[in-house]
């Protein structure tokens, strides 16, 4: 009898070990939740163009012309049934060689839909876009109406999509708005590593008059534009010796920039005799150190003060350079397009004034919104969080904000 038992208490241990691991091993492992990104992690100064489309892309043939002719990549994120409705349209965005993200297949709430319809909604277009076009929109998702929790950002990161892109921007071009209002919102708010959000559907038919208005005058603010992918290459800074290989749309002046040396020092370490000349797959050597070096400050010039462009200059970064505006360099050279200056010309430097410092509020006080506004402009103006600001105010979602709403400043 105790035998029997024995080998019974055995059986029933054997039978329960394989139960576990078999349980155990059809369980799969969750993949980490998608990260959120507002804004790229750089302090240099490059702003990412970013277009949603919808089921129409009215307007992509438009915007694609325009980002050709001013050389600019930008970022799409694309439906299924977007794709499916305009494919050549979709290929033109992949062809002309800028970045692609999931937007689901037909624009529901993620945070109102099952998991698996999540899974569905993503896995379909993504098999839309890659039968399309031979291109991934993985590891790239924007939430419709920018709508997440944790369960749509766990969902998201299992099936792959290992950043949602939200906005530090928004144009609100979708609501009709005048191509004014949308140049305003983007120039008035436009930070370093600023993620802007515009639409590429019928409804947004301000886009198309506002975007080269845009482009030229981020230049002239000393802005480079960067695509999503790059941006987030430009969390890290590399260091000596660094090699980087150059991108469509890639300037020297661009990649300078994001790895905190000269132009000067990229020509000399690569032996470049034009620096207006680079080519994409082009493998540089990024001299110096993983600290960017500050540079000298010139002593306040005086008035008739000369200087001789070199390349990858712009007049943002001379009127810097000099403590005076851009304006006034203009007025000074007789200058009729602000974004077009030649290597060896000759500007003259007017003489230089004090500027202004914005005066720091004082906590504890409070803000009404404007037009325009967005939590992250109000946060860096007042020197706080964006989310000190969230929790000062009760706010449940920091996209949606209104003009006249009243803020506590923490």
């Amino acid at each position: 009898m105790n035998t029997s038992r024995k080998g019974f208490r055995h059986l029933f241990g054997v039978i329960l070990s394989l139960l576990l691991f078999f349980t155990l091993s059809a369980t799969p492992a969750l993949a980490a939740t998608s990260q959120i990104i507002y804004q790229g992690s750089t302090s240099n100064k490059v702003v990412a163009l970013t277009f949603d489309d919808g089921s129409d892309g009215y307007y992509i043939q438009s915007i694609l012309n325009t980002l050709s002719a001013n050389n600019v990549k930008a970022t799409f994120f694309l439906t299924g049934q977007g794709a499916e409705n305009h494919p050549q349209a979709i290929k033109n965005i992949v062809a002309a060689g800028h970045d692609i993200g999931n937007h689901s297949y037909n624009h529901p709430d993620f945070t109102t839909v099952s998991t698996t319809e999540m899974t569905n909604q993503l896995n379909r277009t993504e098999t839309i876009i890659t039968n399309l076009t031979g291109k991934s929109t993985k590891p790239f998702f924007r939430a419709p109406f920018g709508s997440y929790n944790s369960t749509v950002l766990q969902t998201v990161g299992d099936a792959g999509y290992t950043y949602t892109f939200q906005w530090t921007i928004d144009s609100l071009d979708w609501t009709g708005n005048s191509a004014n209002d949308i140049y305003n919102r983007v120039i008035n708010n436009v930070v370093p590593g600023a993620i802007v959000l515009l639409h590429a559907g019928y409804g947004a038919n301000g886009t198309t008059a506002a975007l080269p208005n845009i482009i030229n005058q981020l230049r002239a603010m000393g802005y480079s534009f960067v695509t999503l992918s790059q941006l987030m290459n430009t969390t890290s800074t590399p260091g000596t010796g660094t090699s980087y290989t150059v991108q469509a749309g890639d300037t020297l002046y661009a990649i300078a920039l994001r790895y905190g040396v000269t132009v000067q020092a990229i020509v000399n370490a690569n032996g470049i005799t034009n620096a207006n000349l680079i080519r994409v797959g082009q493998v540089l050597t990024i001299p110096g150190t993983t600290t960017p070096t500050t540079p000298t400050t010139p002593t306040t010039p005086t008035t008739g003060t000369t200087y001789t462009v070199k390349a990858g200059d712009t007049l943002y970064a001379i009127a810097l350079r000099y403590g005076v505006t851009v304006q006034q360099i203009v007025a000074a050279n007789n200058i009729a397009n602000a974004n077009l200056i030649s290597i060896g010309q000759v500007l003259t430097i007017p003489g230089t004034g004090t500027p202004t410092t914005p005066t720091t509020p004082t906590t504890g006080t409070s803000y009404t919104v404007k037009a325009g506004d967005t939590l992250y402009a109000i946060a860096l103006r007042y020197g706080v969080t964006i989310t000190q600001l969230v929790n000062a105010n009760g706010i449940a979602n920091p996209n949606l904000i209104r003009v006249g709403q009243v803020l506590v400043i923490p």
